[in-house]
């Protein structure tokens, strides 16, 4: 058995143990306001629930291993002492990986993942209309473990009001978890999906992805694409060219013998097909064709 003592390795090695060990995480996905009533979306899966009475969460942003850096959640909750923690299920994961790109101060991740934006009833950060299960709350203490990278910073959270969905309910107004399709976070680029085990997304490219609201609107008002595959579309740091465009037309015309004909519909359905292997780049050519 191998055998470490946590000062004689690197923060990001342990780190990588930690988070793989420790798994699965739940995540929340946490929304916030700035000073200025600016909205900010970021996923955290350093979560858990800690009491029922007082209902009571905690989530830890913690400080960047790589550069000491702190996030705008922290920011945010420190200015404001509210937040939104809402749950990530398998239709909106990528949409919310996506989310976690960091963009610049001030940028609305709502817009930039193609999420919605729902009014609170108590607390001004905005839920996420798309989450089965949303909890208002207001924060009740930070408590700041440490001032180096890596280290977390524990926010303590009273629920004030909670919002779920009809569509995972029974008729007892009990959370059916088939139904919820939680997602959890693992070590790496892992995931799981409650009821069906890990998979993986590709971590969000270290430069901005474009985000949805720069799609065409064609592609992001799709009636096909759903919003898993507009997150996947989104991660890209620039669209193709039109010499690549016309390229990956003549390469897939014998496939596709009417793709310059093609409905936006057609197209979309296709593109699904590229995005379930993964394959962005060719669903971005064929959409874009």
């Amino acid at each position: 058995m191998a055998s470490f003592n946590p000062k004689d390795i690197s923060t990001g090695r342990l780190h990588g143990y930690l988070l793989s060990a420790v798994a699965p995480r739940p995540i929340a996905f946490a929304s916030t306001v700035d000073a200025d009533g600016k909205p900010n979306l970021s996923p955290f899966s350093f979560f858990n629930v800690f009491s029922a009475n007082p209902p009571i969460m905690i989530f830890s942003p913690a400080r960047r291993v790589r550069n000491n850096t702190i996030k705008h959640t922290l920011e945010n909750v420190e200015a404001t002492k509210e937040v939104v923690i809402n749950v990530v299920n398998y239709d909106i994961v990528q949409q919310m990986s996506l989310s976690s790109t960091e963009y610049a101060k001030g940028v609305n991740e709502f817009e930039k993942a193609g999420l919605t934006m729902l009014e609170s009833d108590i607390v001004k950060p905005f839920r996420v209309a798309e989450s089965p299960v949303q909890f208002e709350c207001k924060v009740n203490e930070i408590v700041h473990l440490g001032t180096e990278g890596g280290a977390g910073n524990l926010v303590i959270c009273e629920v004030v009001k909670l919002h779920i969905s009809d569509d995972v309910l029974d008729d007892k107004d009990v959370i059916v978890q088939e139904k919820l399709d939680l997602v959890a976070r693992a070590g790496g680029s892992y995931y799981n999906r409650a009821k069906r085990g890990f998979f993986e997304i590709p971590k969000p490219i270290s430069t901005l992805g474009i985000g949805v609201d720069a799609m065409p609107n064609e592609v992001k008002n799709s009636m096909v694409l759903t919003g898993n595959d507009l997150g996947m579309l989104g991660n890209v740091e620039t669209l193709p060219e039109q010499t690549e465009i016309d390229e990956f037309v003549n390469n897939v015309s014998e496939r596709y013998p009417n793709i310059k004909t093609m409905s936006h519909h057609e197209k979309h359905k296709i593109a699904r097909n590229y995005l379930s292997y993964g394959d962005v780049d060719s669903a971005w050519k064929l959409l874009l064709s």
